[in-house]
């Protein structure tokens, strides 16, 4: 009996120390190239463009527009619709050594805007638009967050479908 009752506790135990655990959607192992490969292979497949957020788990600001981009169904719905959302992991700035500075390179340096960072790529993986979070927060700095209307614009303005001429033909 005293074994089940021990049991029972560190199972409790091992659930409670489980559930504490924060998400950390980027993947601090990644090969970044790797999965940018992958995107572009996805992306031309459903015809989808690719939003790369530049950014880490140890990013405040990055951890709120994922989960918002995520959780806000109006958002996620609008992602999942144009875009293949790909996190990549910047090491942070303790760590800066081990950042890839020829992969910010290569996408004209999204990391002078600070972090997160997002780059648009068409399905080629051409880059078509860098922006940094500044732009989605909300006008008043007393309100820390984003403001879903401006993130929501941004998402539509740059999907396939608003950049293709055809969407404007006979207008």
């Amino acid at each position: 009996m005293k074994k089940a009752i021990l049991s029972f506790a560190m199972l409790c135990l091992w659930c409670l120390a489980s559930a504490q655990q924060p998400v950390k959607p980027y993947n601090e192992n990644q090969d970044a190239r790797a999965d940018i490969r992958k995107a572009i292979v996805q992306a031309q497949k459903e015809h989808k463009n690719i939003m790369m957020q530049f950014g880490g788990n140890w990013c405040s600001w990055c951890m709120r527009i994922h989960a918002l981009v995520t959780k806000y169904p109006r958002l996620d719905s609008l992602m999942k619709a144009n875009y293949i959302y790909l996190l990549i992991n910047v090491p942070a700035s303790k760590d800066k050594k081990k950042r890839d500075m020829t992969l910010f390179a290569e996408y004209q340096y999204p990391n002078r805007f600070g972090f997160p960072a997002f780059v648009i790529l068409d399905p080629q993986g051409h880059r078509l638009n860098t922006i940094d979070s500044d732009d989605f927060e909300y006008p008043n700095p007393k309100i820390p967050g984003y403001d879903t209307a401006k993130v929501e614009r941004f998402l539509k303005m740059w999907s396939v479908k608003a950049l293709d001429a055809k969407t404007y033909a006979g207008k």
